[in-house]
């Protein structure tokens, strides 16, 4: 089992730029599903960013893509969200989640994930 466990999250104006962190404890990560999920004040949680099991496919929401990057540091058992040219409807509490899923395209909906972060605060401001 592994518990994923965020990071990195924080206020910054629009036009900034932040990286999460998702630092796995318990088991690496290497063999895992990572999914980048957030949820913003009476929304209902969105699909963000993920990579499959074997590092081979990511996907992006429409809404990030070519603004937010995946990256992962194996010897540091850490997947990162790069988060640039933040926007105010960025703002949201952003949930890693991780699954052993061994599917070769990203799942996009949160109950494809089994293990889940407490979640960290970004608030981007205009």
């Amino acid at each position: 089992q592994v518990q994923p466990v965020e990071s990195g999250g924080g206020l910054v104006q629009a036009g900034g730029s932040l990286r999460l962190s998702c630092a796995a404890s318990g088991r690496t990560f290497s063999r895992y599903a990572m999914g980048w999920f957030r949820q913003a004040p009476g929304k209902e949680q969105e699909f963000v960013a993920g990579i499959n099991w074997n590092g081979r496919s990511t996907h992006y929401a429409d809404s990030v893509k070519g603004r937010f990057t995946l990256s992962s540091d194996n010897a540091k058992n850490t997947v990162y969200l790069q988060m640039n040219s933040l926007k105010p409807e960025d703002t949201a509490v952003y949930y890693c989640a991780a699954d052993t899923q061994q599917s070769m395209d990203v799942r996009t909906t949160p109950w494809s994930y089994s293990y889940w972060g407490q979640g960290t605060q970004v608030t981007v401001s205009s």
